[in-house]
């Protein structure tokens, strides 16, 4: 017998399925910019990396080939925040762009969708657009491109953007489906400047997209292929990208997998190990990436009580035990097993002690929680948590 796709009773009203736009991809690709027609483009980026290995040279030089001018929008922080959104949002009213070019990591790819809302809509404040779905319509003023230099966070196809409330400590996703780039540029050129731990990171956030839209109870016929190969290509690819970081076939192979799990997860969202590593991300500043490889494979113990997908997927990729599979990556890129060995930042334990029950809280409350499998609850957030901290076994 051929494996059977598991089927959910409460999936059995309408759904959707949405696809992104446009999507160039391969050695070269971000060549396509000298093939747009405009007046204006507003290139928006993070620190120093695109300057510094000429992207952001070559990317003008290819606006200017199509004859449109351009400014930079730089400094987007690791965790963009409300503020940054704001004042972007402001640059480009008074450069009045018809192209928003965004190029970088996911921060900056993030940062761009939400400058381009408040571009468009300059009455809004960040409250207003906070509930998943209440952005009014974009497109009104420009068009959006998105060239990713990570391949993780696959902002370049979603509907989705995560900006830190700096005064709350708090990471929000904000959701909208107009926020889908018109265009997305892979070119695997941009990610082999990475440096081996940014490489782990984000190669961990594509697992994570992967491994959450499988379980999702918003999962479906539609985004499980997607999903399973994206799995597939990062435990094939993601070690050899780490270890050769010039290799163009593993860059090229990171760069699609995200890309397909962010088609998964942009239909079928996502799950605990997203809300936990907002959280946990706003309270200490630890990189999202590394939050989500630290906490999958709790999240994967909990869930297996209330789902049969990991077990699916397990089939369909010929693997005895996704989790041990990640755990094994994770030590293979000298990620560690819980927060409490982690290094990037300082994790406290009087802090965590301090901020656990409120962090818990805010995890149960993100949005990612509502198509995690079972019904969890903050106690439950605030066990896994601990689990997470500590390197303690899930019951």
């Amino acid at each position: 017998m051929g494996i059977q796709i598991p089927v959910r009773r409460e999936q059995m009203s309408t759904m959707s399925f949405s696809i992104p736009r446009t999507i160039f991809y391969g050695e070269g690709s971000l060549g396509k910019l000298a093939g747009l027609k405009g007046k204006r483009a507003a290139i928006v980026t993070g620190g120093s990396s695109m300057k510094k290995f000429g992207f952001l040279d070559q990317a003008q030089a290819l606006l200017a080939k199509a004859g449109i001018e351009s400014i930079i929008i730089d400094g987007v922080e690791p965790n963009p925040s409300v503020e940054t959104v704001k004042k972007g949002g402001e640059t480009m009213l008074a450069f009045a762009p018809d192209w928003i070019v965004a190029i970088g990591g996911g921060s900056a790819l993030d940062a761009a969708k939400v400058m381009w809302c408040f571009y468009e809509h300059p009455q809004l404040s960040f409250e207003d657009i906070i509930t998943p779905g209440s952005m009014p319509s974009l497109r009104n003023k420009a068009k959006f491109i998105a060239i990713p230099s990570t391949s993780g966070t696959a902002s370049e196809i979603t509907a989705f953007s995560v900006i830190t409330d700096t005064q709350k400590h708090i990471k929000y996703p904000i959701v909208a489906a107009d926020m889908v780039p018109d265009i997305a540029i892979l070119d695997p050129v941009l990610p082999m400047t990475m440096p081996k731990h940014i490489t782990a990171n984000t190669g961990m956030d594509v697992m994570a997209h992967a491994v959450e839209a499988v379980a999702s109870n918003a999962a479906t016929a539609f985004t499980d292929p997607y999903a399973v190969q994206a799995i597939k290509m990062v435990l094939d690819s993601l070690p050899t990208a780490y270890a050769e970081p010039k290799n163009m076939e593993a860059r090229l192979a990171m760069h699609e997998a995200s890309a397909l799990a962010g088609m998964a997860f942009t239909n079928a969202s996502l799950g605990l190990v997203h809300s936990m590593a907002h959280k946990i991300g706003g309270e200490f500043g630890v990189t999202h990436g590394l939050a989500n490889a630290i906490l999958l494979p709790y999240v994967i113990a909990y869930n297996r009580k209330f789902s049969d997908k990991y077990t699916y997927a397990e089939k369909l990729l010929g693997l005895q035990d996704l989790s041990k599979a990640i755990q094994e990556m994770n030590k293979k890129m000298d990620i560690p097993s819980c927060f409490k060995d982690c290094t990037e930042v300082d994790f406290n334990e009087a802090k965590f002690k301090e901020v656990l029950a409120r962090m818990s809280q805010h995890a149960f409350e993100d949005p990612c929680t509502l198509t995690n499998p079972g019904k969890p609850t903050a106690a439950d957030v605030q066990m896994l948590f601990e689990a997470a901290y500590y390197g303690k076994a899930v019951n």
